[in-house]
């Protein structure tokens, strides 16, 4: 059971998907949620159906008192690292919320602060707390959603399916066709043993 967690007023959850990925961006999710917020479907995104998470999706842009999503694209993640690149995602849909939070509630174990906000980080929050796993699930929906749109500019990598992540499919479209934009060079696209010495 999901807790509610309203220490303070105005409390924002944060979180990101898409940071285990070869391509495309990792994208972050802030939202508030009103104090009478309620839902017996609501989870952290990873254990929950597409359905699910797109009729979640609704609910919670239609309830919250705030809401917003952000992607960091490529280049920064290559310029700045995967940790750096997720940190900035969170910090910019905190900065996308109509109303300022008086608290953040931060999913995993590593943030920076943000400015003049308090912020709690909780190791799998997004199964511990509702507003974590409400950003988790806008975070998963927006950022699934921009995979599947780039995946009919290059369809051999079948993003619609695996979103990005270093399935095996993925590598072997990697292997054969080589990187597109949207791959984050600074990621190791592929295993060494599948990395020809020439």
């Amino acid at each position: 059971m999901l807790k509610k967690r309203f220490k303070y007023d105005k409390e924002a959850g944060t979180d990101e998907a898409g940071r285990g990925c070869l391509a495309g961006p990792v994208t972050a999710g802030a939202i508030i949620l009103p104090k009478k917020f309620a839902n017996t479907i609501l989870n952290d995104s990873k254990v929950l159906s597409e359905l699910k998470r797109e009729s979640l999706r609704s609910v919670l842009e239609k309830e919250a008192i705030s809401f917003s999503v952000c992607h960091v694209f490529e280049d920064e993640i290559d310029k700045l690292n995967i940790l750096n690149a997720s940190i900035l995602a969170m910090h910019r849909a905190l900065d996308g919320l109509s109303r300022a939070p008086s608290f953040i509630l931060v999913d995993g174990n590593r943030f920076k602060p943000y400015p003049s906000i308090p912020h709690e980080c909780i190791i799998k929050g997004d199964g511990k707390f509702m507003s974590i796993a409400a950003a988790s699930v806008l975070a998963k929906t927006y950022r699934d959603e921009y995979m599947c749109k780039i995946h009919e500019e290059f369809p051999i990598y079948n993003w619609k399916r695996n979103k990005g992540y270093p399935t095996k499919e993925h590598r072997e479209a990697i292997r054969e066709y080589g990187l597109t934009k949207y791959h984050r060079k600074s990621f190791r696209q592929l295993p060494k043993q599948l990395i020809l010495d020439i």
